[in-house]
């Protein structure tokens, strides 16, 4: 044993020490033989761990820093911090002050929000914030100590130009632009150090009735949006996403999100002329304080003032027997009559009736935005929509994240069996992922084979999505028989995507955003579901006149819901002039008119209108309308009275610089704050909702591959070792 020993030593050594021996390139076997060698060396293979961490596992993003450090922040950590000359310091803080003033069927809206820099040196704040879908945002101040200048509505690319150059010359500016219907960015430049600057907006709203309750919901925060498709260059905003092709302009919708602050506080207080007596005035996720004067209502919040985190929502009921029927209001300019009209189709249209069998699709959003007390919500609004189906239905159940899923293959009768497996599929159900929602969409409206069964799709999601356009066409173009109803969820859902999708879908849209209305809004939502609606619904002008009205189309109605219509009229209404409004529903034809002199003179009715004229023009551009025409009829629009749109924006400019010459000028994202019941980590930490998701991903294979190969390198040291024993 000892002699074969040493043959093999003395022959290693005579290959190494032989200068005259030509060199090849070791066979496969030979190299595996002496990697394993080194290996097994008790010192190598710790250092090639250490090796393989370093160049394998990317470097901890800076954003994972810990809340207390006064070190650059990240939207996940609680606190945006603003990177200057001197230092870190907290950026800038935000409170918002609301005021109504509501009468009839319309509401003016003040919203103020106050910048201050509680830092050293000069800023500009940049801040993305939600008004409601239908708002008509038609003014803009900035309050500068005890003046204030009044903002203009120019082009949007003449006023960001205008902007830009009174913030590089050092004059306080400011700057309303609109991202979506429902989001908008407000830019304020030169921020001394200390300093608070006020921006107030002005928006007007028409009011939300529905089966004898008024409504008015002011949003108060963004829902963290999804963005899908692939990145692209030259980034438009600052936002926490990438621009991509399915979402050009995703980095302007996506503010940085804190998850608390001693900031981001609602101030809030409306003045309610309702004209009759009220059974109740409520608000659903608010304490708020109610005084009444002679039928007009003050009021506010109990504690004063609120976190930001909630959606705010009014109710009121007039008492039985004072809820309008009908209601006009008027207003003329330029010297044309508009008007804005409201009527309820009478009760008998709610009957219930015999309807065919039902197809019931519902579809349930389970992405991370989702995450907690939103997927609650869904859970029980979709156990209780299980509740209605009848022997005679069929019905599916949809969910989706990143990826999409179907409990059945094929929709299946509703058998006790079936409708037990689709609770227990429910139940199961856990929020995680993004939120892809095109194939769902395409999913649930595919598939539509006989006329025998009346297909209906209950969409259930916060609607936390940057590519809406894209899911609107979808709809219009696979809707055939089917009817839409979506579901929103959550304390801040995306409204403007649940009412332009239901009204694509020839449905009608439900807000839930709190567990105890879940059951209220579901039965409601039945009712709509069960019983015959309005269609074909025809407006009728009086002969001789020419009329602007929007809706062009009616959509259809359902259970409690009236006909809105905003007009503009060319000439005034003669004496005796009427508008008749008829349609079709299962138990025959409905037909009402009513006299045009009899509409209330109301301040706001023209911006309305217009305003519907605007919605109108873009819609016309997602079906095919080319867009330089669109944009040419909203900027005319736009500017002759004075509204924000998606080509307009309004822009307010000091005349005299304030910032020194020599003074720096940093900008900064003011954070959101996320809406009540969300999980930073269950939105941020998945596929395209965040930027760190996949760097986490990355991290955990990477190391899993590591341990691995050390495993297996362990084992090859094992054997090895046992061999020399046995050598």
């Amino acid at each position: 044993m000892q002699s074969r020993k040493r043959k093999k030593a003395d022959s290693r050594a005579g290959r190494r020490s032989n200068p005259g021996k030509t060199w090849h390139p070791p066979t496969e076997v030979e190299s595996f033989r002496r990697f394993r060698k080194i290996l097994c060396r008790q010192s190598s293979w710790r250092w090639l761990a250490v090796i393989l961490i370093f160049v394998f596992v990317p470097p901890v993003s800076a954003r994972q820093v810990d809340n207390d450090e006064v070190t650059p922040g990240h939207m996940q950590t609680g606190s945006l911090l603003l990177k200057m000359k001197s230092g870190y310091s907290i950026a800038t803080r935000m409170n918002t002050s609301i005021d109504a003033r509501i009468s009839g069927l319309v509401a003016r809206v003040s919203v103020r929000q106050e910048f201050r820099n509680n830092g050293q040196e000069w800023v500009e704040g940049v801040y993305v914030f939600p008004l409601p879908d239908t708002a008509a945002v038609d003014h803009l101040r900035m309050y500068i100590g005890d003046r204030f200048i009044e903002g203009e509505i120019r082009e949007k690319a003449q006023a960001k130009k205008d902007y830009e150059a009174a913030k590089a010359t050092g004059k306080k500016a400011s700057l309303v632009e609109q991202q979506r219907a429902n989001l908008f960015t407000t830019s304020v430049a030169n921020i001394a150090p200390g300093e608070a600057v006020v921006i107030e907006i002005e928006y007007l709203e028409t009011l939300k009735f529905d089966e004898g309750i008024f409504s008015l919901r002011f949003p108060l925060t963004v829902t963290p949006r999804y963005i899908p498709g692939q990145t692209v260059a030259d980034r438009k905003g600052s936002g926490w996403a990438s621009d991509t092709n399915a979402v050009p302009d995703a980095s302007l919708i996506t503010p940085p999100v804190v998850a608390k602050s001693n900031d981001h506080r609602l101030t809030f207080s409306a003045d309610l002329n309702a004209g009759v007596p009220l059974e109740f005035v409520a608000s659903r996720y608010h304490v708020i304080d109610v005084t009444n004067d002679a039928n007009r209502y003050q009021i506010g919040l109990e504690d004063g003032s609120s976190q930001m985190d909630h959606d705010l929502e009014l109710t009121w009921r007039p008492v039985a027997g004072a809820a309008p029927r009908a209601m006009m209001f008027t207003e003329e300019l330029d010297g044309k009559p508009h008007a804005l009209l409201m009527m309820l189709p009478p009760d008998h249209l709610s009957a219930p009736v015999q309807l065919m069998p039902r197809e019931l699709i519902f579809v349930i959003d389970t992405s991370g935005s989702m995450h907690g007390t939103s997927l609650e919500q869904a859970k029980r609004a979709l156990g209780l929509a299980l509740n209605g189906l009848t022997p005679a239905d069929r019905f599916n159940v949809i969910q989706f994240n990143s990826t999409t899923n179907t409990l059945f293959a094929n929709n299946v009768a509703a058998t006790v069996p079936n409708i037990n497996l689709a609770r227990r599929y429910i139940l199961g159900l856990a929020a995680n992922g993004g939120t892809e929602m095109l194939p769902a969409l395409g999913k649930a409206l595919s598939a539509q084979k006989d006329d025998t069964h009346l297909r209906q799709v209950i969409f259930v999601t916060d609607g936390s999505v940057g590519n809406e356009d894209e899911l609107f066409r979808l709809i219009e173009q696979r809707l055939g028989n089917t009817r839409l109803f979506t579901v929103g969820i959550g304390s801040a859902p995306n409204s403007w995507f649940m009412r332009k999708a239901s009204e694509a879908g020839r449905g009608t849209f439900t807000m839930i955003s709190a567990l105890h209305e879940v059951k209220e809004k579901m039965e409601r939502l039945f009712r709509k579901l069960e019983q015959p609606q309005l269609t074909d619904i025809v407006v009728e002008w009086p002969n001789g006149n020419s009329v602007q009205s929007y809706p062009e189309t009616i959509p259809d109605l359902y259970a409690g819901e009236p006909v809105f219509i905003r007009a503009r009229l060319d000439d005034k209404a003669r004496a005796g002039s009427t508008v008749k409004i008829h349609g079709n529903s299962a138990l025959g034809t409905w037909e009402a008119e009513l006299p045009l002199g009899i509409g209330e003179p109301r301040s706001g009715v023209a911006a309305l209108w217009a305003r519907s004229k605007i919605e109108e023009l873009m819609d016309r551009q997602r079906r095919g309308t080319s867009p330089e025409e669109t944009r040419k009829a909203v900027i005319e629009t736009a500017l002759a009275h004075h509204l924000v749109s998606k080509y307009t924006s309004l822009v307010a400019i000091d005349k005299t610089p304030v910032r020194p010459s020599g003074a720096g000028l940093n900008s900064e994202q003011v954070p959101s704050l996320l809406p009540y019941g969300q999980s930073q980590e269950a939105i941020f930490g998945f596929p395209a909702t965040a930027t760190d998701g996949a760097l986490y991903r990355l991290n955990g294979i990477m190391l899993s591959a590591i341990g691995l190969i050390l495993l297996i390198l362990l084992s090859l040291r094992s054997k090895h070792n046992a061999s020399a024993q046995r050598l």
